[in-house]
């Protein structure tokens, strides 16, 4: 080989091997001193554990409290020795754009979509804060929401990963718009509203066309729809069956909102992955659900919400008060029979409904239903992980897996109130809240 080309691949091999070392020496690492650690829920937490971070990533978890300067030499301690640690918490139903409440219609009509997407990021910060890491956004106007996800993942602003559905229902039904002027709700109608199998099929396409994670289809009326039309099913079975053939074979999942047993059923004929609310599960539906392996998720906190909302508030119609005071008071009686029974469940609260950041008050929920405290962090990490998919990134902290962390004071094994006040937020190696 002539000594010039000899040399020209000398030079380049250490200039290789220089930013590699360059690479090495600029990696970010944390080094967190856990007193307990729930690194897989499901399992028994482990006392005085070592979990190293470099670049958002966990690459070593350990017995003992590790010297961070024997892992690296810039490595940052995080000292939680004095705390409880486990993976950071998952909500599978969340509307991330609004909060019920009284001055909802004025809001939508004054409010421009810029500033309503500036609210939609105060909201996710909130939720952020309450430890909750990675969200399923069950519905919102598509563009704002993809955008608030995809400026997440981006590193632009901050806030929980989000996993954005596209919607998808019948007309009139609980999906379309109500409670306005027939002129406005031409004007709010859009392409997600769709009749006949063949529609619904092209609704579903268009959803993810234009950036749905998911699709979320509405089986059943809803509480919220301001018309005196029921909880019971509305979508028929072929339009199910054609929004579930369309969204797998372009590789999406389907959730559907239900609360009454005949929707629900038909919805995990047509193949649904979750049930949303699902109020009135019945023996066939917990059947389907255990045949299927589809997920529960519950959102007790929606229920107990408007209840108390129709009792106490005047802003709602007579229709969504009657609907509100039965579902309300029906969600967790029901809701323990089927966990009993053995259907798997995802948590998830339908915050937005419930004010973003307390959304730990449905794991109280869930608890006074009967569940245990290992039940419901399961519900919330390993389960909501295989929901979405990313059990191989998520739901636990092991090697490999974003360092989406959380701390309290106290085991949530042992009071889940815990979880009402987490004192450290970490997602992807970034500190959020110590």
């Amino acid at each position: 080989m002539p000594a010039p080309l000899q040399n020209k691949k000398a030079t380049l091999l250490t200039a290789a091997l220089s930013l590699g070392v360059a690479a090495l020496a600029q990696a970010d690492t944390q080094v967190i001193h856990a007193g307990q650690l729930l690194a897989v829920p499901g399992k028994a937490p482990l006392s005085e554990q070592t979990v190293v971070i470099t670049d958002g990533r966990i690459t070593q978890v350990s017995a003992g409290y590790l010297d961070p300067a024997q892992i690296a030499g810039d490595a940052t301690l995080v000292d939680l020795k004095d705390s409880f640690v486990l993976p950071g918490l998952m909500d599978m139903h969340v509307h991330l754009q609004g909060e019920l409440g009284p001055h909802n219609d004025s809001e939508d009509l004054k409010m421009s979509s810029q500033l309503k997407q500036v609210k939609s990021e105060m909201y996710a910060m909130r939720t952020l804060m309450a430890g909750f890491t990675t969200v399923r956004d069950a519905g919102s106007s598509g563009q704002e929401m993809y955008a608030l996800r995809d400026g997440i993942n981006n590193g632009w602003i901050d806030g929980p990963r989000i996993i954005a559905a596209g919607g998808v229902g019948i007309t009139g039904g609980h999906a379309d718009v109500s409670g306005m002027k027939p002129d406005l709700m031409a004007m709010y109608t859009d392409e997600s509203i769709c009749d006949g199998p063949y529609d619904c099929r092209r609704a579903t396409r268009n959803a993810i066309k234009y950036g749905a994670d998911l699709i979320k289809i509405t089986s059943t009326g809803g509480v919220l729809t301001d018309r005196a039309t029921g909880t019971g099913q509305q979508m028929e079975a072929d339009e199910l069956t054609e929004v579930v053939r369309a969204a797998k074979r372009m590789g999406r999942k389907v959730a559907s909102h239900a609360h009454q047993a005949d929707g629900i059923i038909a919805a995990l004929e047509a193949g649904v992955d979750s049930i949303e609310h699902g109020t009135y599960t019945d023996k066939k539906a917990i059947a389907l659900f255990k045949k299927t392996g589809a997920y529960l998720v519950p959102t007790l906190l929606a229920g107990d919400t408007v209840a108390k909302m129709a009792d106490n508030a005047d802003f709602m119609s007579d229709a969504i008060k009657e609907k509100a005071r039965r579902v309300g008071a029906d969600m967790q009686g029901n809701f323990e029979t089927a966990h009993k029974a053995g259907v798997k469940v995802a948590f998830g609260t339908d915050s937005g409904v419930s004010k973003h950041g307390i959304n730990a008050q449905e794991a109280v929920l869930m608890h006074q239903a009967g569940m245990s405290e290992m039940a419901i962090i399961v519900s919330a990490t390993v389960n909501a992980a295989d929901l979405i998919d990313m059990s191989d990134s998520l739901g636990t902290l092991e090697v490999g897996k974003h360092a989406d962390i959380i701390a309290t004071n106290g085991s949530p094994l042992d009071n889940i109130e815990e979880l009402l006040d987490v004192d450290f937020v970490m997602k992807g190696g970034k500190v959020f809240k110590q």
